[in-house]
């Protein structure tokens, strides 16, 4: 019998944390409080805490960034600021991983969505600048991690991606969870092309196969479909994917 994401999942004595460090606490929720991810926010399946970094400047100014030594262009994050900000809620973190959004971190994947999902939660560190100081990620054992290669402006939008894929494999959050089970990335392939009403539409009609009624043909179809969609347009998902055959 296959067994759900959401069956999958550890007990919890305590609902999934996502604890954000930002200069810019206003922008959430944003999106993760519109459905399925708020509904889960708003039952408490899980939590969202944010943290104003600015807080934790040492001037009355609330500078929290300077030129980086050796020159160049921007400025970059102080580490006594960002450390305080990290030490503020180290207590209650509860083993929860610490990463950094950065263009430079290890990328985002489904496995890694999983692991972060079955953890307690996660501390996310929004950066912004040029980045920030190498001393506080080696002090604090923040890793970076990054949500695909391009820049943002800041890690507020990349937060959100990783907290969004992470929520919704909770149990509870999304309303089947067997519709989990056949999504992009599950076995390293691209999910398959759907089709619903109207069967014929602008003179492309629905495949065949699919008003059959044969599940079993079905299956097989939309496993060919996948295996082709990711060979032709991810070679290196196609690649893992027939490793693991």
């Amino acid at each position: 019998m296959t067994q759900d994401a959401s069956e999958s999942m550890p007990a919890r004595a305590a609902p999934w944390c996502a604890r954000v460090l930002t200069l810019y606490p206003e922008v959430f929720p944003g999106p993760l409080g519109a459905a399925p991810a708020g509904r889960g926010l708003e039952a408490g399946l899980w939590r969202l805490e944010t943290v104003d970094i600015r807080c934790f400047a040492r001037d009355k100014h609330g500078t929290v960034d300077d030129h980086p030594f050796g020159g160049g262009a921007g400025m970059v994050m102080r580490p006594d600021v960002l450390a305080a900000a990290i030490d503020s809620v180290s207590q209650a973190e509860g083993g929860a991983p610490r990463f950094l959004l950065s263009p430079r971190g290890a990328p985002l994947t489904q496995e890694r969505v999983k692991a972060l999902a079955a953890a307690p939660g996660v501390m996310l560190i929004c950066g912004r600048f040029e980045g920030v100081d190498e001393r506080v990620l080696e002090g604090r054992g923040v890793s970076e991690l990054s949500v695909g290669d391009y820049v943002l402006s800041g890690g507020e939008i990349a937060a959100m991606a990783v907290i969004d894929a992470c929520v919704r494999l909770l149990p509870g959050v999304v309303g089947r969870p067997a519709s989990l089970e056949e999504e992009s990335f599950e076995d390293d392939l691209l999910e398959y092309p759907q089709y619903t009403r109207p069967r014929l539409f602008e003179g492309r009609a629905v495949p065949e196969v699919l008003l059959s009624g044969n599940h079993a043909a079905v299956r097989a179809w939309r496993r060919t479909q996948a295996e082709d969609v990711t060979r032709t347009r991810r070679a290196d998902l196609w690649a893992r994917h027939r490793t693991r055959r």
